[in-house]
């Protein structure tokens, strides 16, 4: 290679090489964050139909708040019974239909679904004063709430959340982050709502702006998609293509060897 080439490229390559980097690191303009004046409300995930909700009733009174406590007998449960061990009851588990309601021994029907899990438990709160002496103490988790990431991530699958509450950062590294081939200018999240209808969004992760996004925060079942940029998509084209290319190049230097030796 000439003298003279060899400057350029290696300019280029640095050029190159510099563009490619400045398109992996998060969040590069914090000042845009930082001298953000408003508060951002707290985040707390509404109740989804399909959810499966885990409620407890406590009172100072274990028999009056029984009946609003309902067990599942499961084959483990049964079996350590048989032999006189002492076993914690799985409690029963309530599925919001998709009217987002559930079915609640004694109480009825319930329309949860769209509120908190703080207004789920006012409002049961509420419904069960009739029927006991005190107020009492009402908790409502969430049993399946997950979230999944697909793509250029090092582990995708699905999660389960047990806090009910995950970012969409949190959400990457539970997937052991995004690869160097992931287009973090354009991560797509799939979202469905109570009405079930789905939507689609893009997530610009280099910009530090992105956490003051309403989707910054995951919903349960929302689905993260990190797309492969064009290196990588090249690669995958080259490495399909090898054999044929080897093939090729191998009878192209035979060729050209022979010809050599014949003009000699």
């Amino acid at each position: 290679m000439k003298k003279h080439l060899i400057i350029p490229l290696l300019a280029l390559g640095l050029m190159s090489s510099c563009t490619s980097y400045k398109e992996v690191p998060y969040m590069q303009d914090i000042s845009s964050v930082n001298t953000y004046g408003k508060v951002i409300p707290m985040y707390d995930a509404n109740i989804m139909p399909k959810d499966l909700l885990s409620i407890t009733v406590n009172t100072t009174d274990p028999k009056a708040a029984a009946p609003f406590n309902l067990t599942v007998q499961t084959p483990l449960n049964a079996a350590m019974a048989n032999i006189n061990t002492t076993t914690t009851p799985s409690l029963q588990q309530y599925l919001v239909n998709n009217d987002g309601e559930i079915d609640f021994p004694v109480l009825g029907s319930i329309k949860v679904g769209g509120l908190t899990k703080d207004q789920a438990e006012e409002l049961i709160r509420e419904r069960l004063k009739p029927y006991l002496k005190e107020t009492p103490i009402v908790t409502v988790r969430m049993a399946n709430y997950k979230i999944s990431v697909l793509g250029e991530v090092a582990r995708p699958g699905s999660f389960t959340v047990s806090n009910e509450k995950v970012n969409v950062l949190e959400a990457l590294a539970m997937a052991g982050d995004m690869t160097v081939y992931g287009v973090r200018t354009n991560v797509k999240l799939i979202r469905e709502d109570a009405e079930g209808v789905r939507k689609i969004h893009e997530l610009d992760l280099t910009h530090s702006d992105i956490i003051l996004s309403p989707y910054f925060y995951l919903k349960q079942n929302d689905i993260i998609y990190v797309t492969p940029n064009k290196a990588k998509a090249k690669s995958s084209d080259i490495g399909s293509q090898t054999g044929l290319w080897f093939s090729a190049t191998s009878i192209l230097v035979s060729v050209a060897s022979l010809l050599v030796t014949i003009l000699k």
